[in-house]
């Protein structure tokens, strides 16, 4: 991943078009890189995760340009690759892992993010029938030293439909189910980023299995 950080680093001082189209052959050799990257990625993860077999690398990573239409900075494009792994890729509205690379702010995340109004019913249903088991995910011993707390945005009171002083109202505030942790640059230049990084995302999945099983029951 030196040359994607590298690529990055340029783009964050050099970010408009002009640049771009100037180094647009580094560009396409950077993507090509980055998606090979995740192409292994997932193979990986496929060894723990099945549900993934098949998935493509070009379903899963983010595009490089922006949307500006509704913001003040128009700065065309991101200074970041990521990838979102799951089963229908970057569009699923199930659970899945990401993987973020930026100079200086380089993190590996999963979960679902602010999910739509049905989905979001749907984990908030699950937790109000089988909250002990998201404990035993969110207080297992290695999976805290690795993410630390859930992480998401949450409702001042309780959702609508639970009572305010509901068992487990902590977890049913939540608006999105995440967790994330950051790592170096150097971290992301060692051979064996990719098997680490793999590491990382089987220690995350008891919460995709616990998330995309709520989600799933609205498609059945």
């Amino acid at each position: 991943m030196q040359d994607v950080l590298d690529f990055l680093n340029e783009l964050q001082k050099n970010n408009r078009k002009e640049w771009m189209d100037e180094n647009k052959p580094t560009y396409q050799a950077v993507r090509k890189n980055f998606s090979k990257f995740v192409t292994e990625l997932i193979e990986k993860i496929t060894v723990f995760d099945p549900s993934i077999t098949g998935l493509l690398a070009k379903d899963c990573i983010f595009r490089i340009n922006r949307d500006i239409r509704f913001s003040k900075d128009k700065s065309p494009y991101k200074t970041n690759m990521g990838a979102f792994i799951a089963q229908g890729g970057k569009k699923t509205k199930g659970a899945g892992y990401y993987v973020h690379l930026q100079p200086g702010n380089c993190f590996l995340g999963g979960g679902i993010y602010m999910p739509q109004a049905a989905e979001l019913a749907k984990i908030r249903q699950e937790i109000d029938y089988n909250a002990h088991q998201l404990k035993e995910i969110l207080d297992d011993k290695t999976f805290k030293s690795t993410f630390g707390e859930l992480q998401g945005d949450q409702l001042k009171t309780a959702p609508k439909g639970y009572p305010k002083d509901h068992e487990h109202i902590d977890l049913l505030r939540f608006k999105s189910f995440t967790v994330f942790t950051k790592f170096a640059d150097s971290e992301a230049k060692q051979h064996e980023f990719v098997d680490w990084l793999a590491g990382q995302f089987k220690i995350m999945q008891p919460l995709n299995i616990f998330l995309s099983t709520a989600v799933a029951e609205i498609e059945e």
